[in-house]
Formats: C-alpha cells, sequence, structure tokens
C-alpha cells in the first residue's frame, strides 16, 4: 500500500495562486509543481 503524501500548507497556496491569480490551467499549474493534474483538481 503506498503512503499518501502530504503537502505543507505553502505549497497549497502557491498551486491555488498559480490557478486562480496568475491564470495557470491546472495542467501547467501541475507540471509546474511535479505533482498529477489529479493532486491540484
Amino acid at each position: 500500500m503506498k503512503n499518501r503524501k502530504n503537502y505543507s500548507k505553502e505549497f497549497k497556496l502557491d498551486a491555488i495562486v498559480l490557478v486562480r491569480d496568475q491564470n495557470y490551467a491546472v495542467a501547467e499549474a501541475a507540471r509546474n509543481l511535479e505533482v498529477s493534474v489529479q493532486i491540484l483538481g
């Protein structure tokens, strides 16, 4: 069974800023943050 990865509050807020404030597509933000699209969805 895989361990679930925990992301810091700062990481989550940075992801939100990319998508909402900097108009990144979710897929583009996921690539930049090196996570899957499903994580940001």
